[in-house]
Order: C-alpha cells, then structure tokens, then sequence
C-alpha cells in the first residue's frame, strides 16, 4: 500500500516536469503526507490540456451520501479497480498522476514495525498512478475533489518491506492514461507495463517520527 509520501517539488517546477499549468497556492516542501491531507496530482482539464490541482487524499465516489472520511479510500488495488463500483468510473474516466520524492513503509519485525524511506535510485521525482473523483454535497452545492493511488504487487528492491507498492508511471505512459478517452485496453496495458518495467528504487530505514503526521520536515527521510 501506500499510506504516506513526500513531495518537496515546488509547483513551479511540476509545471515543467509534467507540461502542466498550476494556480493555486505555493506548495511547501512537505515530506509527511498523509491520508485526509491536501495531495498535488496532475490530470486533464475540461479542454484536456494538463492542470495540477489540489485535492484530498482519500477518493470519494459522487454517489456517496456521507461527506469525505472514514469511509474515502487513499489506495486502490490495480487487479481490482475496474470491478469495484467504488473506482471504476474513475478508472474509465478520470484518472491522474501524483507526483511524488518517495513514499514511506514500514517493514514488520515481530511486534516491531520500522519505517523506510523509498525514491528512485537516480533521485528522480516519481509519478504515481492515480484516480480522482468529484464528491457534492447536495444541500450545499459544495465540491471536493478527492483522489486514491493506485497500487500493484510490489517490485523485487521493496517486496522485503511491504508485498504493495504504488504503480509507478513514466513520462511515456502519462499522455495516454491521463486522457480521458483511453480505451480500458490501452490503460490495462500501460498498468501491465507499469509493472513489469518500474523504476529501480532504493530504500533506508528513517526514524519513527514519521509514524505521527505531526511531524514533517526533512529529518525525516534521513538513514538511521
């Protein structure tokens, strides 16, 4: 799975790495992202050009009644998505990159869990697979735009720490899977390749600060 990462990129330059406009506030540097917090992801806009957008982790279907929470899910497993009712308008229609430094997990030792920092291994920035949705709340008529990272069997370099991990997207995939009028072919085979070919990753174990979303600096993706 993926339940927290770090995103230190500044929007200014998001908007040249993934050929996107952005509009919105400055972004700080944040290496402590957790579920329910506001998330960066790139996706297409009503013109289909490329926007980034700020959006809650934690995807909310818009047939849902109840407001985001609880029951918003921040991970959506790739072998199931199309199935499930609760991803798979997304999965059809509206889907996204999230950008990303690396993501945390922790690998169980007994009753210890020890948590690792995972980036790429030549220090690239990261795009994770990603779905979004547009919850309204009736009585109101207010929107929030939530979304979920899509998540695989996890490659050989992280499968020690945890058996998910993110689906990791190249820059060639993302024109076609962040289109809207992708065929389920063409998207299941850009998942099947996102897969068989990730990125090489490197990992090291951080320190347990990180188990609370209070904390957030850049301490926290230092080797202990």
């Amino acid at each position: 799975m993926c339940g927290r990462y770090a995103l230190t990129l500044p929007p200014e330059a998001m908007t040249t790495l993934f050929a996107a406009r952005y509009e919105g506030p400055a972004w700080p540097a944040r290496y402590n992202i957790a579920p329910s917090q506001i998330i960066l992801i790139v996706r297409a806009d009503e013109e289909g050009h490329r926007a980034i957008a700020r959006v809650r982790w934690g995807l909310h279907p818009a047939w849902m009644k109840e407001p985001p929470g609880a029951k918003s899910m921040i991970n959506a497993r790739c072998e199931t998505a199309a199935e499930k009712p609760f991803f798979r308008e997304a999965l059809k229609k509206r889907r996204c990159l999230a950008p990303a430094d690396g993501y945390y997990e922790w690998k169980r030792e007994g009753a210890l869990k020890t948590p690792y920092f995972i980036r790429a291994a030549d220090n690239a920035p990261l795009a994770f697979a990603g779905l979004w949705e547009r919850w309204r709340d009736q009585p109101s008529g207010t929107m929030v735009d939530t979304a979920a990272i899509l998540t695989s069997q996890a490659p050989a370099e992280t499968a020690h720490l945890h058996h998910r991990a993110p689906v990791f997207l190249r820059p060639d995939a993302w024109e076609a899977w962040l289109d809207p009028r992708s065929t389920q072919q063409t998207i299941a085979l850009l998942i099947e390749a996102a897969i068989a070919d990730p990125p090489p990753l490197v990992a090291w174990p951080v320190s347990r600060a990180v188990n609370s979303p209070a904390h957030d600096g850049p301490d926290l993706i230092l080797r202990v």
